[in-house]
């Protein structure tokens, strides 16, 4: 038998169902949730991230939701130092900690650690973010480019926090990401994991993006946004998001309501498709077919938490 404690993990690609998946393990395993995603940490970030609304969660903890305003920066270290905490205390409650998200890069940071690289610069930070503010996001990527393609291949063009990150690394020590991220890393100790992934049919699943994208313009995303309008600057990381950059251009009048529906759904699929790239790469995620409905799904990976739990 194991002495370490065990985690378990449900991830895939987005409007996959695991959200739906993680509440059921929860449920039947005494479990509590521990999100895994760059913008549900956001407070006031609600219908475009399709949080779990807190009357639906069944009496089941939430953790790494709601810990942010989204005018504040928040990276994966931050991810990996209050995601570890919390399962520490998870287990401490005697419960099971229920990773759920699809941001493969803070699952990453959780379980295999990041490098000890220089803290982050506020005076830098604010003149990269003035200079995205006037010029674009765009702008810093190719100067990250020149001095190190390698980051640069990796993140996208807009990924503005990323970018920051980034540059800001460089700056600060000389030494770019590539260089840093080859560093010694700081891996999860103490725990075990079984990460259950999702899969669907990529006819079925980007049926159920663009459903989802179309519920969220109806059911709330632009009051959301022009309240956030109303609380953030335009330069805030949440304009960025895929959803609200297009519900942010509506309310500016830069765009039509179904060309931002039909762009937002085009952006998720195009999402959908790097976080399978992503997942696939980890040969250690048990994949399960989400396509025959969720009771079957669930009693599935109910089978295999069980054998899980009892083989530790």
């Amino acid at each position: 038998m194991s002495d370490k404690d065990p985690v378990i993990a449900v991830v895939g690609p987005t409007a996959a169902g695991k959200s739906d998946l993680a509440l059921e393990l929860a449920l039947r395993f005494g479990g509590e949730i521990v999100g895994c995603d760059a913008l549900q940490v956001y407070r006031h970030m609600d219908v475009g991230t399709a949080k779990v609304p807190s009357a639906a969660r069944r009496g089941v903890p939430h953790h790494l939701v709601d810990v942010r305003e989204p005018q504040e920066d928040f990276s994966a270290g931050d991810y990996q130092r209050l995601a570890r905490k919390a399962i520490r205390e998870i287990h401490l409650r005697g419960n099971l900690p229920v990773v759920v998200g699809g941001t493969g890069f803070y699952l990453r940071a959780l379980l295999e650690g990041l490098f000890e690289g220089p803290e982050r610069s506020a005076p830098l930070r604010r003149r990269m973010k003035g200079i995205i503010a006037r010029k674009g996001p765009e702008v810093l990527h190719r100067a990250l480019a020149r001095i190190d393609p390698e980051s640069a291949a990796r993140i996208g063009a807009r990924d503005a926090g990323r970018i920051i990150r980034a540059y800001e690394l460089y700056l600060s020590s000389g030494r770019t990401m590539t260089w840093w991220r080859a560093q010694p890393k700081n891996a999860f100790a103490g725990v075990r994991w079984l990460k259950i992934g999702i899969d669907l049919p990529r006819e079925q699943l980007y049926a159920r993006i663009d459903r989802r994208v179309e519920r969220m313009f109806t059911s709330g995303l632009l009051e959301e946004v022009r309240a956030l309008l109303d609380r953030c600057p335009p330069s805030c990381q949440a304009f960025q998001a895929i959803g609200y950059r297009q519900a942010a251009d509506v309310l500016g009048g830069r765009m039509e309501l179904a060309r931002a529906i039909e762009s937002t759904q085009q952006e998720s699929r195009r999402y959908a498709k790097r976080q399978l790239s992503w997942f696939r790469a980890d040969r250690d995620i048990l994949w399960m077919d989400g396509g025959e409905g969720e009771g079957q799904l669930a009693d599935r990976a109910a089978e295999e938490v069980s054998r899980f739990l009892r083989e530790g």
